[in-house]
């Protein structure tokens, strides 16, 4: 009943019901990424595309989409991850929240949100002038 009422009266938790029954009547599922993540084709997008989605497991944010599952969304790659045996780089690095508006934000030094003072200027830096 929850997940009910979740989908029912929010959009940013997993599916709404709009997107459930648009899943149901042209969804084919192509595979699931390792946060649980469902991706799906089917029918054709305005440029005569197949179009595809994603159900979020929980929270709906983008970056969670992993590189691979991110080329295959966007139609940079026509096979899906699961059935190109994708693997990740070694520089691809794993997911990381995004924490802005949260306590755990970066907060450099001389930002008014800390008790921490500017550092002060070293007087290296020359104005740009025109004519000079």
């Amino acid at each position: 009943m929850k997940t009910f009422l979740l989908q029912f009266f929010t959009w940013w938790n997993s599916q709404t019901l709009g997107t459930r029954f648009h899943t149901w009547r042209h969804g084919k599922k192509v595979g699931q990424d390792e946060a649980g993540n469902v991706y799906y084709e089917g029918g054709v997008d305005s440029e005569g595309r197949t179009r595809r989605w994603v159900i979020y497991r929980d929270y709906a944010e983008a970056s969670m989409i992993p590189p691979g599952w991110h080329g295959w969304m966007h139609h940079r790659v026509d096979i899906a991850p699961p059935s190109d045996n994708y693997k990740p780089r070694d520089w691809q690095k794993p997911h990381q929240p995004n924490l802005t508006g949260s306590a755990a934000a970066y907060r450099p030094k001389g930002s008014v949100l800390t008790n921490q003072h500017r550092p002060q200027v070293t007087g290296d830096y020359d104005a740009w002038t025109p004519g000079s």
